[in-house]
């Protein structure tokens, strides 16, 4: 059974596949959609609050053909103790898929491993790589011709800024090393990759692509995309005053959009805080690609999903 937990979980081929077909499903939206889910039920069990994802999830079974079950935590008994066996087994018997949105990276592993149905994670504490699939398919849809997405994004740099050690820039450490994408990591100390995310990498088998850096306008020099994320994420809302002070420097500004390729792209995977991480003029400047990163999430999610399916009924 195949699940997508992590970037590396799809082999660069089935990457590419989720790429092109990402692609034409956008070009297809309306007109035709292979119903890829006919017939299946997915439920999306969060507990996290979401937009994005449960609207693009919700949106995304349905027009595959499937029927979309969304379930708090709190609605199901393993929010009263069951253990994860018994959910995971259980589930199995009702389910074609799950999608799990959670805090510990540890729940969806469990889950998937115990559990005879794929499961993609939609976000933990650890990573996201739904997001980052998306974020890399937009950044292609640019730079490539429609087609061979993979190869345009090889030798492009991102330089990210802010908290460098949270779901987001550990998984953009996992996407850029599978697409050959040069990181620069640039944020304050303390905020660093931890040796986790060191090793997670080692065993994808790919090769290291990243660098750290106290410095964001040495970051931003000749990038090819600015990209940031909130400061203060679900669970840090105690600290927020000590990192916003300790971010401030890492505020994304039209200055700093400067150092960049004249074309580079302004990215966020939202929800975003003006003034913050990024100011208003960068935010919604004629860079920033942030609205077609939220709406290519559903094409990005539904070929994902289409890709897992074809996968396990082989």
């Amino acid at each position: 059974m195949q699940h997508f937990l992590k970037e590396t979980d799809f082999t660069i081929n089935q990457a590419a596949e989720v790429f092109t077909l990402a692609h034409a499903l956008k070009k297809g939206r309306g007109k035709h959609t292979p119903p890829t889910l006919k017939g299946q039920s997915w439920a999306l069990i969060f507990s996290k609050s979401s937009t994005r994802t449960r609207v693009s999830f919700d949106v995304g079974i349905n027009e595959l053909g499937g029927h979309p079950l969304f379930l708090n935590k709190s609605d199901i008994q393993l929010g009263r103790g069951e253990s994860i066996y018994d959910t995971a087994n259980v589930l199995s018997r009702f389910l074609h898929g799950l999608i799990i949105r959670t805090y510990d990276q540890s729940e969806v592993e469990e889950i998937a491993k115990l559990g005879s149905i794929p499961v993609i994670n939609a976000l933990t504490d650890y990573l996201h790589p739904c997001q980052i699939y998306t974020d890399a398919f937009t950044m292609a849809e640019r730079w490539a011709d429609g087609t061979n997405f993979l190869e345009s994004l090889k030798g492009k740099k991102i330089a990210y800024f802010g908290d460098t050690a949270n779901n987001i820039a550990n998984s953009w450490i996992l996407g850029a090393a599978m697409f050959g994408m040069e990181l620069v990591l640039a944020g304050p100390e303390g905020y660093a990759p931890g040796e986790d995310i060191k090793a997670t990498l080692a065993e994808s088998g790919h090769a290291a692509t990243w660098s750290f850096s106290n410095d964001p306008e040495a970051a931003a020099k000749d990038a090819d995309v600015l990209y940031t994320d909130t400061w203060v994420s679900m669970g840090q809302e105690e600290e927020s005053a000590e990192r916003i002070e300790v971010m401030k420097p890492y505020s994304v500004t039209a200055d700093l959009m400067k150092l960049g390729k004249p074309e580079a792209l302004f990215m966020h995977d939202l929800p975003a805080y003006v003034g913050m991480e990024a100011q208003e003029d960068v935010l919604y400047g004629k860079q920033s690609v942030i609205f077609d990163e939220a709406e290519n999430r559903l094409h990005t999610q539904k070929a994902i999903m289409s890709v897992l399916a074809e996968a396990n009924r082989r």
